[in-house]
C-alpha cells in the first residue's frame, strides 16, 4: 500500500508541475502579443480612446496688454502638467508664460486666477487666469493682430482659441 500511495503522491505533484509551466508559457506568450500591440491589445496605429486626452473649451479675452482665458468646459487640467503657448500674428512670444507663476520675465507684474501661484493649482471649469505682456516680451499686443494661444497637458494639445486684439 505505500507504493501506491506515493505513486499518487509523485502523479500529483507532476500534474501541479506541469500546470504550473503550462501557466509560464501561456503568460509568456501574452507578454510577447502584448509588447507587439503596444501593451494594451490594440495594434500599432490604433488609439486607444481612454487614454486620447479630452478637449478643454476655453474663451479668450484681449485688453491692451491683458490676455484672459476662460476655462468652459472640459475636465479640470493641473497646471503643474499645463503648457500654454501664445503667438501673435502666427509668431511665439519670445517669453512664455509659465503657468502657474507669480513674476515671469516678459509679463508685468503677477498673473491673477488661475495661473497665479497662489492659485490650488487645479484649472476648473468657470474659472479664469489671465496675465499682462511687459514692454520687454515680443511680438506685442497691437490693434488688429490676431493672438492664439494653445493649451497642452503634458506633450498632449488639449485646446485652440484665437481672438483678435481690438
Amino acid at each position: 500500500m505505500t507504493a501506491r500511495a506515493s505513486a499518487s503522491v509523485i502523479g500529483v505533484v507532476v500534474l501541479l508541475l506541469f500546470g504550473v509551466v503550462l501557466g509560464g508559457v501561456v503568460a509568456a506568450g501574452a507578454e510577447v502579443v502584448a509588447a507587439a500591440t503596444g501593451q494594451d491589445g490594440l495594434a500599432s496605429g490604433e488609439t486607444n480612446p481612454e487614454s486620447a486626452p479630452e478637449t478643454v473649451a476655453l474663451s479668450l479675452r484681449l485688453d491692451g496688454d491683458a490676455v484672459a482665458l476662460t476655462h468652459e468646459a472640459g475636465p479640470p487640467l493641473r497646471l503643474s502638467e499645463t503648457r500654454i503657448v501664445v503667438a501673435i500674428d502666427g509668431e511665439k512670444l519670445r517669453h512664455q508664460p509659465p503657468v502657474p507663476f507669480f513674476a515671469a520675465r516678459g509679463f508685468r507684474g503677477g498673473p491673477t486666477g488661475a495661473f497665479n501661484l497662489a492659485s490650488d493649482g487645479v484649472w476648473s471649469v468657470g474659472e479664469t487666469g489671465s496675465f499682462r505682456l511687459a514692454g520687454t516680451n515680443a511680438p506685442q499686443l497691437k490693434r488688429g493682430r490676431t493672438v492664439s494661444i494653445t493649451v497642452y497637458v503634458d506633450a498632449d494639445r488639449v485646446s485652440r482659441v484665437r481672438g483678435t486684439v481690438d
